[in-house]
């Protein structure tokens, strides 16, 4: 079987986790303060939490830190990193279905002045959101892994563990259930 080739930012995520799997921990840190921002940033698109988002990054570095000494580069770095979080995201759904929402005091609800603009756009990030949410799960991990993540049709099929044509299929089917969830707005 050839050698895999990696870009070198590719290689030196390797190269850290081998390094951590190792016992050296310094790594740990560089690798959290590159990835903790796109892990966030891919939770809060599901969930619509900023803490909760957090935490789910956190546990993705545990997660790492105690696979580290098994870890066989196999992918993209990040791709294994992605497949953590998604098994991460949906075991928190099935959690947050087991428990009842969190009740909200109103007296802690604060509203501010703003402008037709500023409303407009609140209202289509808040369209979109609940439309994001709406979609199954799959579609959704799908569209936020291409577009927030960047990452290729292949690489989202290695995370979910689908083929590329059934990730292809997630993808049209999300844009087009965005699309038309979206076109009153826009």
């Amino acid at each position: 079987m050839a050698e895999r080739e990696y870009s070198m930012h590719e290689y030196t995520d390797i190269a850290r986790m081998q390094q951590i799997g190792s016992g050296n921990e310094a790594p740990l840190v560089i690798l959290i303060e590159k990835w903790k921002t796109p892990l966030v940033n891919f939770f809060y698109r599901s969930l619509g939490s900023v803490e909760q988002s957090e935490d789910l990054a956190q546990l993705v570095f545990i997660h790492l830190y105690r696979a580290a000494p098994a870890y066989k580069p196999k992918a993209k770095f990040s791709t294994f990193l992605f497949h953590i979080a998604r098994r991460l995201l949906i075991s928190e759904y099935r959690r947050i279905k087991r428990k009842p929402l969190e009740t909200v005091d109103p007296t802690e609800l604060t509203t501010r002045a703003s402008d037709n603009s500023d409303l407009k756009i609140m209202e289509i990030e808040d369209a979109f959101a609940h439309a994001l949410g709406a979609l199954p799960e799959n579609q959704r991990t799908a569209i936020l892994l291409l577009k927030q993540q960047e990452l290729s049709y292949l690489e989202i099929a290695t995370i979910m563990e689908s083929s590329e044509n059934v990730v292809k299929s997630w993808i049209f089917r999300a844009r087009q259930y965005l699309r038309n969830e979206m076109k009153e707005l826009l």
